[in-house]
């Protein structure tokens, strides 16, 4: 490390060297430190098993939503734990290394809190009137649906479960950069590590449920912010020329000319990217609040002035996403460019931890890696607890035992909490980085399909059940077919790396324009949910019974007909 602190130095920021990730054999100082925060926030999880617990502990509503008892601090921790994750980490800046375009993740963020500040309220306020616990419920009782709840619920599962397994992703990362899978490690030494990380999370959200996320939230937003914060002061001071230094660096091709368009969306790679990187900013926005992780942080709140302020001041957290991008400039600066013939074995996922390890002394890489691991346990853990409510609520209570207890059905959520968990684990272990990375992407496409019903359904009952139903398989179906059908190409815009699920952009039919799968699947899917309405309301085929009314929209706490809430200790809700 100390020669490339020398060239970083002294040196132009395009001479660092670039050693080969893991090839140092496993650092010690970076290993130990990792081990002794992933020790202290298993602790946490364990213990939070016993903060300020609710009487009748084992409920659905209690180990699942916390009881609905969270108020404004663990809100805004358990929010920012839970969808800025291990892999935002890793992955936001390694898509910089592709140039300006990767950039969209900040722009879809600062979109996405004035959006959902609109409909995610009267998500709140209805699900507290009528308990429910996942919007699976909710649609099934708005359009009066168990095959709508069911699709709902079906595809947030298949969309989550990819996204836990990226966690992995992300520790699998750092795990490279310290060692753990160099040169010379066996199979069960470079995954032991993770078996291990996924047992202890198993154990403690089972144990815990929602409240082991909450508790651990606290200690990872601090090391994310500390590791940020020094990361944009103290590695700019490292290249020759700081700021300046490094964006000159990364838009210089090796010929010294300038590459055309990485650092804006002009024609790049002969494209044009500004209606692409709009759809792609906008359909993330649109996407990112339907996952089920998402929404259980707002259900799991005391108050619905307590979600519409938190949704307020998490905007925060959209400043902190662009100095995390960032990230991604400084580390092409420094030659971790993830190519094929680079250090990186064309693995991108690696540059910022080779950079943290690069630049940083040992003691704080190894708090950067802790940061990111702990990063990926809290969103892990939150992912997993949704997936099994859905399963819990919408399938087994639905359709299997409609008259399962509170008790069986937190029993049954648990069980599959652990299920969820280490099916995502044998899905990493099974496939390749890309792969992973490529059905999460995908994951993206599915869950906003679920749009119409949710969002729609929270202002106005419109659209048709069976409409709902077929334009949410046609998106669905239409999204993985054009996926699948895209091809990813080397730098010679000719060569195919990559068969199937190589971009996220695709050609909209019957136009010039590209835009992002997703909005077009969604644009599909309202079609044929409109179309359809129409036609069911003029057979006049059952519509199904709302129970919901229009008043259940803005009820709030202390209101006279609510629901009892599952008693805990009333101090929960000062925080």
């Amino acid at each position: 490390m100390s020669s490339i602190l020398t060239n970083l130095t002294a040196g132009a920021p395009s001479d660092i060297p670039t050693p080969t990730v893991g090839s140092h054999g496993i650092n010690q100082v970076e290993l130990a430190v990792v081990v002794f925060f992933f020790l202290l926030v298993s602790v946490l999880g364990f213990l939070a098993a016993r903060w300020r617990k609710a009487r009748q502990a084992n409920h659905l509503e209690e180990w699942g939503l916390g009881g609905r008892s969270f108020g404004g601090w663990i809100t805004w921790f358990l929010l920012g734990g839970d969808l800025y994750t291990a892999y935002t980490f890793i992955a936001v800046p390694a898509a910089l290394l592709g140039g300006a375009f990767g950039f969209f993740a900040v722009p879809y963020t600062i979109v996405v809190w004035p959006l959902v500040f609109l409909f995610l309220p009267r998500l709140w306020s209805v699900s507290r009137k009528h308990g429910y616990v996942t919007p699976s419920d909710f649609v099934r009782g708005r359009y009066g649906s168990k095959g709508l709840g069911l699709a709902v619920a079906v595809v947030g599962v298949v969309a989550t479960m990819p996204y836990i397994a990226l966690q992995l992703v992300g520790i699998q990362a750092c795990l490279d950069v310290i060692g753990i899978s160099g040169k010379g490690s066996s199979t069960f030494a470079k995954d032991l590590p993770l078996f291990i990380a996924f047992a202890v999370l198993a154990a403690f959200t089972y144990t815990s449920g929602l409240r082991a996320p909450a508790v651990i939230a606290f200690v990872k937003d601090f090391l994310i912010y500390l590791v940020i914060i020094v990361a944009i002061i103290y590695i700019p001071t490292r290249f020759v020329g700081g700021w300046h230094g490094i964006f000159h660096t990364v838009s210089t091709a090796p010929t010294g000319k300038t590459k055309l368009g990485f650092l804006s969306l002009n024609e790049h790679n002969g494209k044009a990217n500004a209606f692409p990187y709009a759809t792609i900013a906008l359909g993330s926005a649109m996407a990112l609040f339907m996952y089920p992780h998402a929404q259980i942080g707002v259900l799991s709140t005391r108050s619905r002035n307590t979600v519409r302020k938190n949704l307020a001041g998490l905007s925060i957290y959209s400043l902190v996403l662009g100095l995390i991008a960032l990230l991604g400039y400084m580390a092409l600066a420094a030659g971790f460019n993830g190519t094929a013939t680079g250090h990186l074995g064309g693995n991108p996922q690696h540059a910022v931890p080779a950079l943290f390890d690069a630049v940083f002394p040992s003691w704080f890489a190894g708090v950067a890696f802790a940061a990111v691991a702990i990063g990926a346990l809290v969103p892990a853990a939150i992912m997993s607890i949704a997936a099994a409510n859905l399963f819990t609520r919408n399938i087994y209570v639905d359709f299997i035992k409609p008259d399962a207890t509170a008790h069986q059905q937190a029993q049954m959520s648990k069980l599959v909490s652990l299920l969820v968990k280490f099916g995502a684990l044998a899905f990493v272990l099974g496939l390749d980085a890309t792969s992973a990375i490529n059905f999460q992407l995908l994951g993206g496409v599915l869950i906003l399909q679920t749009f119409p019903a949710i969002v729609v359904g929270l202002f106005k009952r419109w659209f048709h059940r069976w409409a709902l139903i077929a334009g949410l398989c046609t998106g669905v179906i239409y999204g993985i077919v054009v996926a699948w059908q895209q091809k990813k190409f080397g730098a010679d815009g000719k060569t195919v790396v990559q068969e199937h699920f190589g971009a996220q952009i695709a050609k909209v039919p019957w136009t010039h324009l590209y835009s992002y799968i997703a909005i077009t699947a969604l644009v599909l899917n309202l079609i044929v949910a409109v179309v359809l309405t129409f036609v069911f309301r003029a057979l006049k085929v059952d519509s199904g019974v709302d129970e919901t009314q229009a008043r259940d929209y803005t009820t709030d706490e202390g209101d006279e007909d609510l629901p009892d809430l599952i008693e805990a200790e009333p101090a929960l809700a000062e925080m």
